[in-house]
């Protein structure tokens, strides 16, 4: 090399360090402004005192026990203090805390453990001085940690291995990990995790793509997460890439088949980048987990967590996969200060899943999901009449579990609002908008008056909106924007005929869309000839698809259609995912079939997680 090109390869190391110098400073910076906004945000949900002492990071070595069904080891917590701190707080619910030493040397130190109260568990108090840096806590986890879910062998796909699964929002990482459980902390994390030999362990950070020899995996995530993206499962997997930053994770026996449902994951990934900006996590992999976990997918950065429900065999319900995807922007990079702002992780995310499916698969896909969506919310607005003020975006959860916000209200009421903006100012002023708000707000966290800040400066057109009607008020606005689906009409064409007693003629290769939009339309309840000539001729029944199966069976409960419940009966004692079980139930214990609701839930509840059990269980009182 000529002293020309060794001048210009050490000009270019320069320039890559003054680079990354600057970005590194920007991001200190962006964390700086982060704790401190926290220190002026109220959560009601956490016993944390970040304007007194605030966690940065934390290093878990903890052993996965099956017989025992616990974790047990160490976390050390890094902690930043003011001046005159005394106590650092985090949260704990029914960890068995056997003893807390301060900072590298272990130096003895006192704590206390709050009375536990419902829904948050209890805070624990450390005693702690200024200059104090880490805190380690020695514990194990109670069988009870509603996180936490230990499936034996015969409830996972391969029979043969035992199966343990996370999941840790909305407050429950404080279940299995003691940390400060609010969405408004942000913190980085490592961890040593030891497993079974023969099983894989997985979080959300850096995973393996193999079977560890000697069961013990090591993780790092560099990059500051809140506490509800916790994540860790462990079980017999195997991996497969589509490229270098994107694969699926699964059991081997359901490893082939999700990676074929999936395979249009890495399109999606280059959509969103060309939406939204570039991807912040480096990896993107897809884990499928049994059928008992609780909802459709959750965003762990680097590893969503998905249902099995979303295997249609035909890629229709993988718009799922897009929402998920669309959290590593909206939730993950900017998230929700308090749980009373969750509407702004999840209307942001339907607003971006699809404009993703929008980009892939077309306007007139877009639309139908967006169609099926808002009577989705009119549902759920006809379900919380009685509620109002659960129909605000920005929700009042004081003393009541966080899951209570989990409702159509955040993410359809979150998704017409957004679209109502995008109306206003023309879709490139939005797209803009929207670019410049994930960039600018990064790793940060964001409640509904700084939103409303931001999107004022930003976007002045909307003083002409009336946003506190959008926002702090019930229902839905007048000015909210209509919907509605080309590829509907036919479908309309042939309710209509079905209801004039003629015959009906469904194309049978139409989309899962179509054919929900088709149940939805036949009515609240048909005769049991109507049933049965519909289920001969679209064995409806038969289906392998949980969307289309779970509309079939509610209308088969409200029609007493018995011969489907042999289905139903299976399908709630397989499924674990709340969305589902919600309805079904619900519909039975209205009908005049409550003894058997009771007899299929004693019988199935062990195979659901305690974010649906704890639903359910409400709804059997």
């Amino acid at each position: 090399m000529n002293f020309k090109n060794n001048f210009s390869f050490l000009l270019l190391i320069i320039t890559s360090n003054l680079f990354w110098s600057c970005e590194t400073k920007k991001e200190n910076e962006k964390q700086n402004q982060n704790e401190k906004n926290m220190t002026t945000i109220t959560d009601i949900h956490t016993f944390a005192k970040p304007n007194e002492s605030i966690m940065t990071h934390i290093s878990l070595d903890l052993k996965v026990n099956f017989e025992e069904k616990t974790l047990s080891g160490k976390a050390i917590i890094d902690i930043k203090n003011t001046e005159n701190a005394k106590e650092f707080w985090f949260d704990s619910k029914f960890l068995q805390i056997e003893k807390i030493t301060l900072d590298e040397n272990e130096t003895t130190t006192t704590f206390k453990i709050n009375e536990a109260k419902p829904h948050v568990g209890a805070g624990v108090q450390v005693n702690i001085k200024p200059e104090t840096k880490k805190i380690n806590v020695y514990y194990k986890t109670d069988k009870s940690a509603a996180a936490l879910q230990w499936l034996s062998p015969s409830q996972t796909a391969g029979k043969k291995n035992p199966f343990l699964f996370t999941q840790s929002q909305a407050i429950l990482a404080r279940s299995w990990v003691p940390c400060q459980d609010s969405p408004g902390i942000r913190f980085t994390y490592s961890a040593k995790i030891t497993v079974p030999k023969g099983l894989m362990a997985l979080m959300s950070a850096e995973n393996p793509e193999k079977i560890s020899e000697n069961g013990v995996y090591q993780f790092k995530m560099t990059q500051k997460i809140p506490a509800y993206l916790l994540a860790l499962s462990v079980g017999e997997l195997s991996y497969k890439k589509y490229d270098e930053r994107s694969g699926v994770y699964a059991e081997p026996i359901m490893l082939e088949k999700s990676y074929k449902e999936f395979e249009d994951l890495p399109t999606m990934i280059t959509a969103a980048e060309e939406l939204y900006g570039k991807y912040a996590w480096e990896k993107y992999d897809v884990l499928l987990l049994p059928p008992s976990f609780p909802f459709g997918g959750m965003e762990n950065p680097r590893l969503t967590f998905a249902t099995p429900t979303i295997l249609a065999g035909d890629k229709s319900l993988t718009s799922l996969i897009a929402h998920e995807l669309a959290h590593s922007w909206s939730g993950n990079l900017v998230t929700n200060a308090t749980w009373d702002d969750f509407w702004l992780n999840e209307g942001f995310t339907v607003y971006f899943e699809r404009r993703i499916m929008e980009k892939i698969k077309g306007k007139s896909y877009s639309k139908m999901l967006g169609f099926l969506g808002y009577q989705d919310l009119q549902k759920t607005l006809n379900e919380l009449k009685d509620k109002p003020k659960d129909t605000h975006l920005k929700l009042d959860l004081k003393d009541r579990d966080p899951d209570d916000g989990v409702t159509e209200i955040a993410y359809e009421k979150g998704y017409f609002f957004l679209r109502t903006i995008e109306e206003l100012v023309g879709r490139e002023k939005m797209d803009n908008f929207i670019k410049n708000y994930f960039q600018k707000n990064a790793f940060q966290s964001m409640n509904t008056e700084s939103f409303i800040e931001y999107l004022q400066k930003n976007l002045p057109e909307t003083s002409k909106m009336d946003l506190k009607e959008w926002i702090y008020a019930p229902n839905l606005p007048k000015n909210c924007p209509k919907v509605s689906a080309d590829r509907f009409e036919n479908i309309d064409k042939e309710l209509a005929k079905f209801k004039e007693n003629k015959e009906e003629n469904i194309a049978k290769d139409i989309s899962s869309h179509e054919w929900l939009y088709f149940i939805r339309g036949l009515g609240d309840k048909l005769t049991l000839t109507q049933m049965e000539n519909l289920d001969k001729k679209y064995q409806f029944t038969a289906s392998n698809n949980a969307e289309i199966l779970t509309a079939w069976l509610g209308l088969s409960i409200r029609s007493e259609y018995k011969k489907a419940y042999p289905k139903l009966e299976s399908f709630l004692n397989e499924v674990g995912r709340r969305k589902f079980l919600m309805p079904l139930y619900t519909s039975l214990l209205k009908s005049n079939q409550k003894e058997l609701a009771k007899q299929i839930y004693q019988k199935s509840r062990q195979n659901y997680h305690a974010v649906a059990t704890s639903s359910l269980d409400e709804l059997f009182k």
